[in-house]
């Protein structure tokens, strides 16, 4: 099929990938350069790398709406369908109305659970035991369109959110491109349950927060990976997770209880939690035991 991509961050490619490899991709559609590195210089997204290095037609709109020179160019283009994968934009009337066949829309979640751009994370944050990716079809409200296929997974018990959203984004590749092969033939389902939201993590969401459960802590810490990852304050400086895990035990929230050779144990609200690896502020990654030992924190020390 002649398919327009919509997509722009790296997990995005594959997506890309596979319809360059198996279609025909008219056009690609990314977000503008942004400043990256110590120079702030302007770079393209991977998605335009990619569509660069692949000598695919390229356009990096800064708004959608309204946008005639953007319109004539994708109705020009000759799209029978278009295909969106984290793309980072919200779709107008206009566009949406364009390829004869739609939108298509690769969301690594269960919809209606977890609409937004960010579910991956939160089914993580939010304790979910299982979750999965669904191919809806684009209409103009917020992950809310009819869908044409659902594959369904259990969450591994030490997956994180890089992980899982690759393990979810390759299984939907496999179905976006069977709901194209089959789409003539295709009618989508309406959604169906309560509906949830997912919104753009923060800073803030990878603070680790104590007073909750050691497994709450933890399922946040697989949530916020790679970004922005956990941390906590020691004497007014940010440190770091990079590896802990949960375990039996108790103790005041945010107290050391015991450092030992496999690292820091610190009270929650419930249970133990075990730092293994950290970085403070301007240091390089370390051994939670190390740590301690550098920076005076031992039995008794208060981390917030």
């Amino acid at each position: 099929m002649r398919v327009a991509f919509f997509g722009t961050p790296l997990w995005a490619v594959p997506v890309l990938e596979a319809l360059h490899r198996h279609h025909r991709v008219v056009l690609v559609v990314t977000q503008p350069d942004k400043p990256k590195g110590r120079g702030l210089r302007p770079a393209p997204s991977p998605v335009a790398q990619y569509a660069l290095e692949h000598g695919l037609p390229l356009l990096k709109p800064e708004r959608l709406r309204r946008n005639r020179e953007f319109l004539e160019a994708f109705r020009a283009s000759g799209p029978e369908v278009a295909v969106t994968a984290a793309y980072g934009k919200v779709l107008p009337k206009e566009v949406l109305e364009v390829p004869p066949w739609g939108f298509l829309n690769l969301h690594p979640s269960l919809l209606p659970k977890y609409r937004g751009p960010a579910p991956v994370p939160w089914a993580l944050i939010r304790g979910e035991k299982e979750t999965g990716v669904v191919i809806m079809k684009t209409e103009e409200g917020l992950d809310t369109g009819p869908l044409y296929a659902a594959w369904r997974t259990e969450i591994l018990p030490e997956e994180d959110a890089h992980a899982l959203s690759e393990r979810l984004r390759d299984k939907g590749v496999e179905l976006l491109l069977q709901v194209l092969e089959d789409l003539p033939h295709l009618t989508p389902t309406p959604q169906e349950g309560e509906a949830s939201y997912a919104p753009l993590l923060t800073k803030e969401e990878g603070r680790v927060r104590f007073a909750e459960s050691a497994e709450a802590i933890y399922n946040r810490h697989r949530g916020v990976q790679p970004w922005p990852g956990s941390h906590f304050f020691h004497g007014g400086k940010r440190v770091k997770v990079l590896k802990m895990r949960p375990e039996p035990g108790e103790g005041e929230p945010g107290v050391v209880q015991a450092v030992d050779r496999e690292g820091v144990l610190v009270g929650t609200g419930e249970g133990i939690i075990r730092l293994l690896e950290v970085q403070p502020e301007g240091r390089r990654p370390m051994p939670a035991a190390d740590w301690a030992r550098g920076y005076g924190v031992g039995p008794g020390t208060r981390l917030d």
